[in-house]
């Protein structure tokens, strides 16, 4: 999953805990990660707290990507 931080209704970080919290389907194991314009330290700790498997700061690096894709695949 790759997961926006700012949403409606519920943030990235919200839907991560609740994906995180839900047995089924997969819910602890499934890679999750951030992608996101908020790229400081502080926010990168967040998303690995809540549960995120990685993060990627906007604009997207292609290089980066691909060697997430290619480490979660």
């Amino acid at each position: 999953i790759f997961m926006d931080i700012q949403m409606p209704v519920m943030n990235g970080y919200e839907a991560t805990v609740a994906i995180r919290d839900c047995e089924e389907k997969g819910g602890k194991e499934i890679p999750i990660i951030a992608m996101t314009a908020n790229a400081f330290s502080e926010d990168i700790s967040l998303s690995k707290k809540t549960g995120m498997t990685d993060h990627l700061s906007k604009p997207l690096d292609l290089v980066r990507l691909g060697e997430v894709l290619r480490k979660y695949l």
